[in-house]
Order: C-alpha cells, then structure tokens, then sequence
C-alpha cells in the first residue's frame, strides 16, 4: 500500500521537544513517506533538532526566526538550493509573555500583545511569503490553533486574540494562493501537554474538562498529527480555508 505522503516534500517550523504537537505530525509525515525540512530557533534548539532529525526522515534544518525577516528570506534561500518543490508547510509557532497568560486581560501590555500577534499570527503571512514561490506544484499550508481563538477560555487572554488574527489571516491567504493550488487551513487541537500550554495558568483544570466532551476524554497528538496528514495529502485536495476540529468535540459544548 502506498503512503499518503510518499514523494512529498514537507517544512515543519516549531518543533520545541519530543511532547510539542509539531513533533508529532512530523512523525505522522514521516510515517506516510515525506522528506521533512525542520526549522530550530537559536543555537540551543538546534542540537535538539539535530539528534531528531535521523529518526523523522528530515533532509536538512534550517535556523529560523520568524520574527526577523532577513531570516525568513534566508529560509527560502536555503529551501531553493535543495533543488526540489515544497509540497507542504507545518506553521506551529506561537508565543505570549508569560505575566501578560497570568494577568487580567484588560492589563495585557501594548508590547505584549504586539509580540502574540508577531509571532502567533503575523508569522504565518510571513511564512506563507516566504515558502509561496517554492511550492510550484501547489500543495498545503497547515497551522495550528485553540477553541480560545472563538470563546473565552480562562486565563488564555491575549494568546486567544492572536489565534482569531492567525485564523483570519489562514482565511484570507487561502483566498489569495487557491490560484496557485496552494491550500491554507488550520487545525484547532483541543488541550494536550506541552511546553507551551504549561504557560497558561491553570491549565490542568481544562484537562480535567475532558470527562465533559462528546468522546469522554482529552485529545491525542497522534490524533492531530493524522488530520495534519489528511489536509497535506492528496484525500484533502478539496479542503481549504478551514478549521478542523480535533478536539474529542469540545467546540460543540455549551460549557
């Protein structure tokens, strides 16, 4: 049987560790047959990356900063030299000042929120700029997003606004590259332990949610990574300017 990915070839941008969501999908890609390109942020992350590489079936990493534009320009430069298409795009990148998760929201700093949406919406435009030219086959552009970008989900702040901005900009970027067969959708994963989700004050609380949810438990990255599988492949070839919900179907309730 052949693999869904078979052939492909993948850029997958914020892997952290071994338990982020990003790492997952790229097992799933590596699993299905795709040649991965991963990005590192800074010198500490990139002997991480390194010793994950063999074992995802990653080509090559490649630094990147979203937040720097001399860098991104330099991500495409590399990705160019390899020679080959660029089928798929893993963006997973998301960040807020820890003190601007814990406080009321009304207090959010004008810094703070600028850096959430830098980083946690803006760099998904600048990474759909800066891959666009290289994906001459047409192929998908995936994101990652939060039920917090559509309702309030307690101590999330500023980070929610910035996931209805990234959920925004997936929808309008899928407006404009459709004429070059490129797909831009988003998935909305429902709560799992990361380095990133330990940020938010009292997050345990949302896992204990789990009993509550139509599926009467909390979210499987595996489960992520396969829908992420689903929308780079040639199954979701149709699918563009969405949301998918892999979330055990929290969004549905009404608490």
């Amino acid at each position: 049987m052949s693999r869904l990915l078979e052939g492909r070839f993948a850029l997958i941008l914020g892997i952290a560790n071994k338990w982020s969501l990003a790492y997952a999908i790229a097992q799933a890609f590596a699993r299905e047959g795709a040649t991965l390109a991963l990005t590192y942020l800074g010198e500490r992350q990139r002997l991480t990356i390194e010793e994950m590489a063999g074992e995802l079936n990653a080509s090559t990493i490649l630094p990147c900063d979203v937040t720097k534009d001399d860098e991104l320009a330099a991500l495409t430069e590399s990705l160019a030299r390899l020679g080959r298409p660029l089928d798929a795009v893993v963006h997973s990148l998301a960040y807020a000042n820890r003190e601007d998760l814990s406080r009321p929201f009304v207090e959010t700093s004008r810094s703070g929120f600028l850096l959430a949406q830098d980083v946690s919406a803006y760099s998904l435009i600048a990474v759909a700029h800066a891959v666009a030219p290289l994906m001459t086959n047409g192929g998908a552009i995936s994101t990652l997003t939060y039920l917090g970008s559509t309702r309030v989900v307690p101590n999330y702040n500023v980070m929610g606004v910035a996931k209805a901005a990234l959920e925004a900009s997936m929808r309008y970027l899928a407006s404009e590259l459709g004429e070059r067969k490129i797909r831009v959708n988003a998935i909305s994963a429902g709560p799992v332990k990361t380095a990133s989700s330990r940020a938010i004050k009292g997050f345990s609380s949302i896992l204990d949610n789990a009993e509550r949810t139509p599926l009467r438990r909390n979210t499987d990255p595996a489960e992520v990574a396969d829908a992420a599988v689903f929308l780079a492949s040639d199954l979701g070839r149709g699918v563009t300017g969405n949301v998918l919900f892999v979330d055990s179907g929290m969004q549905i309730m009404g608490f």
